[in-house]
C-alpha cells in the first residue's frame, strides 16, 4: 500500500511538472508522459494486489449468502484457489513478456521496455502470496486484518 501511495505522489508530481513545462516554460519535458504512464502501471498493479489482500476483488457474494455454511466455505476455497492460479499465470506471462522486450528501450526514457511488465509480474507474486494467506487463514479459522 505504501509503495502504491508513493507511486501516486510521484505520478502527481510528474504530471504537474509536465503541465508546468508545457504551459509556463513552453518546453514540454518529453520524458514526463512516459514516466507517468509507467507509474500508472505500478500504482494500479500494487492496488490490485492490495485489493486481493483485502478480499475486495469482484465476487458473487449474493449467491454465497443464499448457500449453506458448508457450501459457502467450499466456494470460498475455490475462489481463493482460482485467484491464486490467476496470479501464477499473470506472473509467468508478464515475466515472459518482459523478457521478450527487455532489449528495447522506452522511447523517451533510457530504461528497458520490459519495465512496463514488471509491475504486473510483482502483482502476480503478491496475489499468489495473499491467496495462500487467505486459504491458510480459512483453514485455521483466523480473520485477515485489513489495512
Amino acid at each position: 500500500m505504501r509503495l502504491g501511495i508513493t507511486g501516486l505522489v510521484l505520478l502527481i508530481a510528474c504530471v504537474t511538472w509536465q503541465v508546468f513545462g508545457r504551459y509556463v516554460l513552453n518546453n514540454t519535458p518529453t520524458w514526463a508522459e512516459t514516466f507517468a504512464l509507467l507509474l500508472v502501471l505500478y500504482v494500479t498493479m500494487f492496488g490490485v494486489a492490495v485489493g486481493v489482500r483485502d478480499a475486495g476483488h469482484i465476487g458473487l457474494e449474493s449467491l454465497l449468502v443464499l448457500a449453506s455454511e458448508k457450501v459457502r466455505t467450499r466456494m470460498e476455497y475455490v475462489i481463493h484457489a482460482l485467484v491464486l492460479v490467476f496470479g501464477v499465470i499473470m506472473c509467468l506471462e508478464c515475466a515472459s513478456l518482459a523478457k521478450s522486450v527487455w532489449g528495447y528501450n522506452l522511447p523517451t526514457l533510457p530504461i528497458s521496455e520490459g519495465w512496463r511488465y514488471v509491475p504486473a509480474c510483482i502483482a502476480g507474486v503478491l496475489i499468489v502470496l495473499f491467496s495462500v494467506e487467505h486459504i491458510l487463514n480459512m483453514a485455521t479459522g483466523r480473520e485477515i486484518e485489513s489495512n
